[in-house]
Formats: structure tokens, sequence, C-alpha cells
């Protein structure tokens, strides 16, 4: 999946997956329940990084507009 169609993508909130995980039908063990928060929260800081890196080109292209028109 593209980081586009991710960023669009309704996000579950961190609490609601955590007790997902902790709650769901198979239990996990320690190791792999640990990855697999690794794998989840470093997912949602590449979707926040990605995303402010968007808004600040956005942001820098307005201005670069704004600066070519005056």
């Amino acid at each position: 999946m593209t980081q586009q169609a991710e960023a669009s993508r309704p996000q579950t909130p961190l609490h609601d997956c955590l007790r997902r995980l902790l709650d769901g039908p198979v239990a996990l063990d320690k190791r792999a329940l640990l990855g697999t928060l690794y794998a989840e929260v470093t997912r949602r800081e590449t979707l926040a990084y990605t995303a402010g890196w968007n808004d600040a080109l956005g942001s820098a292209r307005r201005a670069s507009r704004r600066d070519g028109d005056a």
C-alpha cells in the first residue's frame, strides 16, 4: 500500500490497537507482542513524519508562489 493510501485510511487509536493485541483470540508470547507493537508504533511514526514533511513542502510551495507573485 502506498503511503498516500495508508495516510488516508482511517486510523485506529493506538490504545484500541494495544487492547486488540492484548485481548485477541491468540495469546502472543512476549517477543511476538513486542515485535508487533514495535511494528505498529514505527508505522505510525513514519506516517506522522511523512505528513509533517508534506505539510512543510506545501507551505514552502505556497510561500514560493507568493514570492513569485509579488
